[in-house]
């Protein structure tokens, strides 16, 4: 009954925090709103629907039968399929499904404004591409462009992120995969695996039936929407392998540990050099290492991971690049922009609001039950992962770094706490799902998301 009581103030807390976010900004509470110094113009273009970014525009499009079609099948049949499939089938059938529903949600917006145009838009990366002729030399003279303000800054998303996220999409034109579709691909492919490194991870650190009952939520969790669409989702799904070969190395589920948890290292450090707030999942990986019998052998073997990851940022300090210096002038360069005029005093709690929408309220519920102090003494898997999640994503409201748009923002942090819904009892996994995905359908055919 306690447990059950933890489920519903949790989604009764998630309930009222979505509404207050959606109607705050109507009531005129001077700065506790989405956007000060605003025309109505200017609140409708970047506030019309916090604290989502996008624009209310009731639509449907060519995804929107699959989308409901892989929702349904999900909730109908994905816990039994997840149950019944051998186990090396499910982490590829959850990744294959993930995909499809990610997809899928894009097309409601059609092909162009829902897919391949999200990455060639006026900010992103790929408007940068054609300029970068000379790589060493960009890597050089890249903190040198990050404020605003200068005849060569770089536009907007390259200027707030590490060099590492310009030069994936430049590499890629190098190869002949230049434009927007081949990029959205990229992210898409990368992001959705997210949802098998996830399984994988739980299963590494916990019992495999539990991975199993995680799988539909992660297959189908409304984080999809902005997962095929945004640089930050490719982010997300480095980065969770990185974490899942870490907990195979932790967990002692591999053959070759201290391989995997070199090759943990190297997605965790590439991941600091695609978005600075990543150094945040060191909190996670903190909670895989709490996770294991032996403290001191899961320092051990993270040892190899340390090393890589520190490699990596000399191997970028080399080439020109010094993290830190990158670090202190986005911080400048990001209160040039438009966060001076969004405040805190309505970001800092509306935040949480965005991330009950990007996970869902089955995630929300499940998150309930991780709060369970007699459990967390034993330090489970999937509990401690949660909370190293949600500490990640505490850190990153706090540091007033990421007001707004931390849907997608967050990506890397909320994608594991869809994964709460495994705590669920079996027998209501098929209504939380649903709360899921219809929660998810409504967002993505009621407002035009800006990603």
């Amino acid at each position: 009954m306690a447990t059950r009581r933890k489920e519903i103030v949790a989604v009764a807390v998630g309930v009222l925090l979505v509404v207050a976010a959606f109607v705050v900004p109507h009531l005129g509470l001077g700065v506790v709103t989405p956007l000060i110094n605003a025309t109505p113009e200017r609140f409708r273009a970047f506030a019309d629907t916090a604290p989502i970014f996008g624009w209310w525009d009731a639509h449907v499009g060519w995804g929107t039968i699959p989308a409901i079609v892989i929702g349904a099948a999900v909730v109908l049949w994905g816990p039994t399929v997840a149950q019944r499939l051998p186990w090396r089938a499910v982490p590829w059938v959850t990744w294959a499904t993930a995909c499809a529903w990610a997809f899928s949600l894009a097309m409601i917006d059609g092909w162009q404004r829902g897919f391949a145009g999200r990455l060639s838009a006026r900010h992103e990366y790929l408007r940068q591409v054609p300029t970068v002729t000379d790589i060493p030399h960009a890597l050089r003279t890249f903190s040198d462009r990050i404020l605003d303000y200068q005849p060569d800054s770089w536009i907007t998303h390259v200027s707030g992120h590490p060099p590492g996220a310009l030069l994936t999409f430049v590499w890629l034109d190098r190869i002949g995969l230049g434009g927007g579709a081949w990029a959205a691909l990229l992210v898409l492919f990368v992001g959705s695996s997210a949802a098998a490194a996830i399984v994988v991870a739980v299963r590494a650190l916990t019992e495999e039936s539990t991975a199993r009952k995680a799988a539909p939520f992660v297959a189908a969790a409304p984080t999809a929407i902005w997962i095929a669409v945004s640089a930050d989702g490719y982010f997300a799904g480095v980065v969770a392998w990185g974490i899942a070969l870490l907990a195979l190395a932790v967990g002692r589920r591999t053959r070759w540990p201290v391989l995997a948890s070199a090759g943990a290292g190297l997605l965790l450090g590439w991941g600091l050099f695609l978005n600075y707030g990543l150094g945040l999942m060191v909190l996670p990986a903190l909670a895989v290492l709490m996770c294991a019998p032996d403290l001191r052998g899961a320092v051990r073997t993270a040892a190899p991971a340390i090393v890589v990851v520190l490699a990596m940022v000399g191997l970028f300090a080399l080439l020109g690049f010094w993290w830190f210096d990158g670090y202190h002038l986005v911080q400048e360069r990001y209160w040039q922009g438009i966060a001076n005029d969004r405040p805190f005093q309505y970001w800092g709690w509306a935040n949480f609001a965005s991330v009950v929408c990007a996970i869902g309220l089955g995630s929300v519920a499940g998150i309930g039950r991780a709060f369970d102090i007699a459990a967390i003494r034993l330090r489970p898997g999937l509990h401690m992962l949660l909370l190293g999640a949600l500490l990640a994503i505490l850190f990153a409201d706090l540091s007033m770094l990421s007001k707004a748009e931390t849907e997608r923002i967050w990506l890397p942090f909320t994608i594991w706490l869809t994964a709460a819904g495994a705590l669920l009892p079996p027998r209501s996994h098929r209504w939380w799902l649903g709360a899921n995905v219809v929660g998810a359908l409504l967002l993505n055919h009621f407002i035009l998301t800006n990603w």
